[in-house]
């Protein structure tokens, strides 16, 4: 992948909330929400990939590129791909450009989320191999069915779910926020496994990325259903303790847990480590073991 240089500043550090130096000016869209002025335009993977997203509450950064950056190339390769509860649609689009043969679906219940996936498809010239779908998190077989998609058929789920449960935290005033940063009311990290098992074909790969803290509940929510899990701590800095995981499973298999080494996102101040960079800006895998 060839890396575009343009300055500016865009892509949120979620590890520590730093702006990584990325972003052009925004283009007027027709996007549900108000205005152009509620939108930003954001340069991922060094500018290989532009993404339309909202000005106020979730906004995709790390989190979305390093678990693209995980998902192995050469066994996705001509496979398809859900990205759950996508949003704007960063992590499939991500993966998408990575993997030139990937077919990905962008599955997001927002409306306004779902046109803003639509146009990031558009603008980046993906329209062949991405497509977005406005469904939940637990709908019905027959609902998917309507929508032209089928259980147990991608090789790849990935999520990167809310991360309060629905009573956790002070609840935001704007819609879009409080559904993107906690979810329903009767949902938790246990219907998000599930649902990834359903859509999983038999040997697909489940992959979700999470805060440390909630590890127990991740694996939970794997369990019984994804083996040969592995699990890869984040650390924002050396001595630090870890804030992110990225949980991976086979479907169907009855492999062991494997703890792998974790990540250092910065090394002084901060700068990204080297391997880190490459993954941010030059859209190179996740320095980690294939599974």
């Amino acid at each position: 992948m060839t890396k575009v240089p343009e300055p500016g500043a865009g892509l949120v550090d979620a590890a520590n909330s730093d702006p990584i130096p990325e972003t052009a000016p925004p283009e007027r869209a027709a996007t549900g929400l108000a205005d152009e002025s509620n939108v930003t335009d954001d340069a991922f993977l060094g500018g290989e990939l532009r993404i339309l997203q909202p000005k106020r509450g979730y906004r995709a950064g790390i989190d979305a590129v390093l678990l693209a950056a995980a998902i192995d190339a050469d066994r996705a390769a001509g496979s398809p791909l859900l990205d759950l509860g996508a949003g704007v649609g960063t992590i499939g689009l991500c993966a998408a450009r990575r993997i030139s043969s990937l077919n990905v679906t962008l599955m997001e219940k927002q409306s306004e989320l779902c046109d803003l996936a639509r146009q990031n498809i558009a603008r980046n010239d993906l329209t062949g191999r991405v497509a977005c779908i406005e469904a939940a998190i637990g709908a019905s077989t027959a609902q998917i069915q309507s929508i032209g998609l089928r259980d147990n058929s991608f090789a790849y789920v990935v999520a990167n779910p809310p991360f309060m449960g629905a009573r956790q935290g002070t609840p935001s005033g704007e819609r879009l926020k409080a559904a993107s940063h906690a979810m329903d009311e009767a949902q938790n990290l246990n219907d998000w496994g599930r649902f990834m098992a359903r859509m999983a074909q038999q040997g697909g790969t489940a992959l979700m990325i999470h805060k440390a803290e909630a590890l127990s509940e991740v694996l939970a929510s794997f369990a019984g259903r994804f083996g040969s899990i592995s699990v890869l701590p984040i650390y924002p800095r050396q001595g630090e303790p870890a804030n992110r995981v990225i949980v991976r499973g086979t479907k169907g298999s009855r492999g062991s847990l494997v703890i792998h080494p974790g990540l250092v996102l910065h090394s002084q101040g901060n700068a990204f480590t080297p391997e880190i960079d490459g993954v941010l800006r030059l859209g190179q895998p996740l320095p980690v073991p294939k599974s």
